[in-house]
Order: C-alpha cells, then sequence, then structure tokens
C-alpha cells in the first residue's frame, strides 16, 4: 500500500514584499522526460497538494505506473483522460503553489512534436523555463526544440533538470557532459542564465530536500531553490507604452482612454504622444477601479483621460516622446508556425498585436534545423517550423522589439478567410538596410492647427478631397483669441 506520509520541510520566513507576483514557469522537454511527475513531486514536497487531492492520488496509482511502489506524482497533473490512458502530457495544466519563500504559477507543457503549439502557449506569459531531459539519453530534438521556443518567448533564464539521474547510477560525468552541451546550445539562442541540476523526480532527490547521500558530490541548489531565486520579468523599467483597448465617454466632457500598461509608468502631467499620428498631451487623469490615482505603472488597467481632445481609437498607442515606439512598413521577424496547413509565402494575412489589426504579407528567410541547430534558407513553413521572416505593412506599423517589450513586441498571425490562428510572433527590429519612419518625419505627416471655422471649411472645400482619407482632425481644448481651434494631421 503506499504511504500518504509528507516529507516535513522547513519553512521560511515569508518575505516582507507581499505585493511581489507569483514567478510564473514552464516545464519541458521530450516525450517521457518525466515533465508532470516532477511538478506533482514539487507539488507534494511543497504540501500544495489537498487531502482529496492526496486519497484520489493513492487510488490512481498502480503498479503498472510506477514500478517503485512510489506514488504516481503525475496524476496531479495530467488531468484529461487521453492523457492518463496514454500516460503523456496533451494539454497545458497551470497549478499554483508557494514554498514559503516565494509564490509560483507552474504551466506543465507537452513534450509531443505535435502539441508544440501548446508549448509555445505557455512560454508566452513564462518567467522562467525548467527544461527536462533523460539523463539516460541526452538532449534530444524536442529538447532543442522547447529550448528553441523558450529562448524566441524571450525567457532569459532556464533551469535544466537533467532527470531520472537514479537509473544511471548517479553518474557525474554523465550529467555535467549534458549540462555542458546544454549550455552551448543555449548561448547560441542568446540565454546565458542556465541552472543545471541532476534531479530524480520519482525520488524526490533535489527538487525539494537534497540528495546528499545519493549525490554528494552535487553542492548546487535544489529545484526549489533555484526557482526562488530565479528574476522574475517585469516591464516596468520599459519605456511608457498603452495601447488603446476602448475609448469611453462617460459624460459630456470627459473622453477617457481605457487599457493596460504595457511597459513603464505614468503619472499626472505626463506628455504622451499618441501614435501613429504624433500628435501630443498631457495626462489629466488616471482612474482605476478603486478610484483616481496619480500614478500607474506595468500591468496597472487604467482609463486616461488627456488635456486636450484629441482624435485617439482603439488601436492607437500612447507612448513615451522621448522613447518612441519602432515606425516603418518593414520589419524581421522571428516566428512559430502553428496551424496544420502552414504559412502561404507571399500571402496576405491579418496580423494582431496590441488591438491593432493590420493587413501583412509575410516573406520567410530562414527555418531553424532542430537537428544541427543551424539557420537554414526557406521559402516554404510547415507546421511547428520556427523561422526568421520579414514583415511587409501597406501602411505604417508600430513595434517595439520583443526583447524590449514582451506586450508590444509581440504579435499572431490570422487567415483572413477562415480566421484560424497561422503563427505567433517577435518583432526582432528592422530588415537590413531598411530605414525607420520617425514620427516627425516631415515626409509623412503635417500637422497644421486652424481656428474651428476656418478649418471646417477648409475640409469641406474641394480641393481638399484628396486628403480626406488620411486627415485626422481633433479640436483642442481650448483655443486663443480666434476661438476655439482645431488640429488637422495631413498623414501620408
Amino acid at each position: 500500500m503506499n504511504s500518504l506520509a509528507r516529507i516535513e520541510i522547513p519553512v521560511a520566513e515569508p518575505v516582507s514584499d507581499t505585493t511581489e507576483r507569483p514567478l510564473r514557469f514552464i516545464t519541458c522537454g521530450s516525450v517521457d522526460d518525466g515533465k508532470s511527475t516532477l511538478i506533482g513531486r514539487l507539488l507534494w514536497d511543497t504540501k500544495a497538494v489537498k487531502q482529496d487531492q492526496a486519497e484520489s492520488l493513492q487510488s490512481g496509482s498502480t503498479p503498472a505506473q510506477n514500478s517503485l511502489g512510489l506514488l504516481d506524482f503525475a496524476l496531479l497533473l495530467d488531468g484529461l483522460q487521453a492523457e492518463r490512458e496514454q500516460g503523456i502530457t496533451i494539454d497545458v495544466a497551470y497549478r499554483y503553489f508557494s514554498s514559503g519563500r516565494r509564490s509560483f504559477i507552474v504551466a506543465d507543457t507537452p513534450g509531443h512534436e505535435q502539441y508544440t503549439r501548446n508549448m509555445a502557449t505557455g512560454a508566452s506569459t513564462a518567467d522562467v523555463a525548467v527544461i527536462l531531459v533523460d539523463a539516460q539519453y541526452g538532449v534530444l530534438k524536442q529538447t532543442r526544440r522547447h529550448l528553441a521556443i523558450a529562448a524566441l518567448m524571450g525567457i532569459r533564464h532556464l533551469i535544466l533538470a537533467v532527470n531520472k539521474i537514479d537509473l544511471t547510477g548517479y553518474d557525474r560525468s554523465g550529467f555535467e557532459t549534458i549540462a555542458a552541451a546544454f549550455a552551448v546550445m543555449a548561448r547560441g539562442h542568446g540565454v546565458d542564465d542556465v541552472v543545471a541540476i541532476p534531479v530524480s523526480a520519482l525520488r524526490g532527490e533535489n527538487i525539494v530536500q537534497r540528495a546528499d547521500k545519493t549525490m554528494p558530490w552535487y553542492q548546487g541548489q535544489t529545484l526549489v531553490e533555484a526557482l526562488e531565486a530565479a528574476p522574475a520579468m517585469t516591464q516596468a523599467q520599459a519605456a511608457f507604452r498603452f495601447p488603446v483597448q476602448r475609448v469611453v465617454r462617460p459624460h459630456e466632457g470627459i473622453r477617457g482612454y481605457q487599457g493596460t500598461l504595457a511597459g513603464g509608468s505614468v503619472a499626472l502631467g505626463d506628455e504622451i504622444a499618441v501614435l501613429p499620428s504624433g500628435l501630443t498631451a498631457r495626462v489629466s487623469q488616471i482612474i482605476t477601479f478603486d478610484g483616481r490615482r496619480a500614478a500607474a505603472n506595468a500591468g496597472d488597467a487604467v482609463t486616461l483621460t488627456l488635456d486636450r481632445q484629441i482624435d485617439i481609437a482603439r488601436g492607437d498607442m500612447l507612448a513615451a516622446p522621448t522613447q518612441p515606439p519602432l515606425r516603418g512598413q518593414s520589419f524581421q521577424a522571428r516566428l512559430i508556425v502553428l496551424n496544420d496547413d502552414g504559412l502561404d509565402p507571399g500571402k496576405h494575412y491579418w496580423l494582431k498585436s496590441s488591438g491593432r489589426r493590420q493587413r501583412v504579407k509575410v516573406n520567410p528567410e530562414s527555418v531553424l534545423d532542430l537537428a544541427g541547430g543551424d539557420w537554414q534558407p526557406a521559402t516554404q513553413l510547415t507546421v511547428n517550423q520556427i523561422a526568421v521572416a520579414e514583415l511587409r505593412f501597406g501602411e505604417t506599423a508600430i513595434f517595439d522589439r520583443y526583447v524590449d517589450n514582451r506586450v508590444t513586441g509581440a504579435f499572431i498571425l490570422i487567415h483572413p478567410d477562415t480566421n484560424d490562428t497561422i503563427a505567433g510572433g517577435m518583432i526582432t527590429g528592422f530588415p537590413a538596410g531598411t530605414a525607420a519612419a520617425s514620427p516627425d518625419d516631415s515626409s509623412e505627416r503635417v500637422v497644421i492647427s486652424l481656428p474651428a471655422r476656418l478649418a471646417d471649411r477648409l475640409i469641406a472645400h474641394e480641393a481638399f478631397s484628396s486628403f480626406r482619407e488620411h486627415a485626422r482632425i481633433s479640436r483642442l481644448a481650448e483655443g486663443d483669441a480666434t476661438g476655439p481651434q482645431r488640429d488637422i494631421d495631413l498623414s501620408a
């Protein structure tokens, strides 16, 4: 009979900063590397398993699933019937737990190649990736794929868990060989922060408790210690970015812009630039569900009002005038193909990013060869391929590099006929030899301010007809001696 006795863990004093958000991390790796078992053991040893779950785990664990007579911890994560029947992970399972020092949200992602899109979904919001490798087989093709996706998604802190180390007789040299090879691969993707840990998920060695008896040669961190020390990603230090999700007018004279700060911070009186128009204004109110505030930070959902009325619509972006995003009609991006039918080169797709939706043509340049780890020229893209491509827009597009802002630097491609999601991607910058569009480029934008009556007559004149499609018109809150003013932006 399996025992329900739990390991007693010394509970550390909680950190003083109770407002720190949970660290989000994913587990990934090849099939049967033991991802679900590792996370199940982590939940069990940190006492995050409720009594009814523990009883269900006992009744669900069978000798066929576990030859050591231990509990089958994978059942805490594999909730779908198909997962239990096949012994694999299909969907992304999210769990919350705490070690006493820190809180965590873990996403257990599938290892099968056909579910790569599920792994990419889990990685898109993660701070850290825990990549498992079976100590018996070392780095495999799917391990390379998951490493590439983790790096593609902007994850810069990796934990390599060399699992099933007990099945190799706790071979130190084998562990060090795998760790060295993985570190080289990670550096090839621009990731230098890698912590390698030899573990046995089923036996609970180096997960929460140290394996001093079986692995006295390892003096590094346990998995939970490495997670406690891992840095959380934050957009607080990034430039101010506020994609407008909704425009509201609760009553006459008030026009508010709702959304979530995608980067930086904003305070009352700050000057902001409205993109793509380039018009500027100052923040007059910051309103939240709990009332008015003097400032807001990245991640806060707020309503902003400005000191003058400007033509702002859903999909526009408010940004720091001194730190504007990239603007242009051509960008280079890395993307992962998510649709079974692949991606058609030269076809127009809808690109959606930060509330904006624009038509784009995708020109593939290269794909990642997972066997050799290098980039190969490509003209066709199939499902699960990781590629570099050029995005060409018919109008000015606004982005940040993904490494600078994970919100305003990311996008998805949507099929114009079926509305299927074709790919997900990240902006890396401008293609070689492509010039950026400046917010103050006089060849692209002319703004004139006129008295309201004169502006209305000008707009109605036949000579102005060719500009009407592109002109953006806003009424200033205050005028001068000539009366109310209008801004007319003659965008190219």
